[in-house]
């Protein structure tokens, strides 16, 4: 996820970071809202998962089982839990629950040994496709319906199967969606409802206090709170390019002049760190730093029970140039 943040592996353990740690690069003029080519126009799906069936593919992922705030003072426990992971309806429900719990205070790769135990006030549902599979270059979508709520924070993002280039953000980190406060107060946007903007982004640069981001907000074209209905949100990555989509309108591009990272291995390298393998994963937080700090602020009680709910996620290559994917992306 990102908004302002996410630790990964050795810097989770010793950083702490926030939106203000963060350099904040702001998008280019040119990339204001245009349409993008329709879905299939030159891509080829090679990976999905339709959310068929009762149960969750556990070929495809693997739930992730800590009470770790993810390096953003998040709230809640992700279980392994018919309460807070369900596949029915065609649909995968990511359900947070206001509930006392107790795990592991870590997920496998960044624990210690033994592994703590902590409690949290929540309970919620987090897949990840770590391990199982992983990709680099393509378009990854998601057809999803996110919840409302002041301090709910329902994301679907893509992490580097290994970290290449050094722990997090060196290996960089990918978010295709992130809707924080849906429906909670905001001088900022339009229409009328309060918060109706989903963000995408970039996270890399050099270790925490040192790391930059480059994202935008952006609202549905009918103003809508995207809470009301499903819509597909989207990355487009290939060979030193990477644009955001909603219902296929691009909202953001970020070419690689745009990003780096501080990694020696990267030198000589300018797609550095977004030329590697990255997996892809679907949470939704309740509260942290990002979603606390803003709007109505904190943690309201009546944003619960909450559920994000995800139709599909699809992956796709470049069938005409599979090894960078720019020739999808014009």
């Amino acid at each position: 996820m990102a908004g302002r943040r996410r630790f990964s592996m050795l810097a989770a353990l010793l950083l702490i970071a926030g939106g203000c740690a963060a350099s904040a690069i702001s998008p280019p003029a040119s990339s204001e809202v245009r349409l993008a080519p329709l879905e299939g126009a030159g891509w080829e799906m090679v990976w999905a998962d339709e959310f068929d069936g009762d149960t969750l593919d556990r070929s495809k992922w693997q739930p992730e089982v800590s009470c770790w705030g993810g390096g953003n003072a998040e709230r809640q426990c992700y279980t392994d839990r018919p309460d807070n992971i369900v596949v029915e309806g065609g649909l995968l429900l990511l359900k947070a629950r206001e509930e006392r719990f107790t795990g592991p205070a870590r997920p496998p790769e960044i624990a210690a040994d033994p592994n703590p135990r902590l409690t949290q006030p929540y309970t919620s549902g987090k897949v990840r496709t770590r391990g199982l599979h992983a990709w680099r270059y393509g378009r990854i979508a998601v057809r999803a319906k996110v919840p409302p709520g002041q301090g709910m924070w329902p994301a679907v993002w893509m992490m580097p199967a290994e970290d290449h280039y050094g722990p997090w953000p060196l290996s960089g980190e990918i978010d295709i969606l992130e809707a924080v406060n849906i429906g909670a107060t905001c001088k900022a946007c339009k229409g009328g409802r309060g918060e109706n903007r989903t963000i995408s982004a970039l996270h890399f640069g050099n270790l925490a206090p040192r790391n930059r981001f480059v994202d935008n907000r952006t609202a549905l074209p009918d103003l809508a709170l995207p809470s009301d209905g499903f819509h597909v949100y989207a990355v487009e990555w290939g060979e030193g390019l990477i644009r955001f989509l909603v219902d296929d309108r691009v909202h953001l591009t970020v070419p690689a002049e745009r990003w780096s990272t501080a990694s020696p291995l990267a030198r000589g390298n300018p797609a550095a760190p977004f030329d590697r393998p990255f997996y892809v994963m679907a949470n939704l937080a309740v509260g942290g730093r990002l979603s606390e700090e803003n709007n109505a602020k904190g943690l309201a009680a009546g944003s619960f029970p909450a559920q994000f709910a995800i139709d599909w996620i699809r992956v796709y290559r470049c069938a005409a140039d599979p090894d960078t994917g720019r020739a999808c992306m014009q």
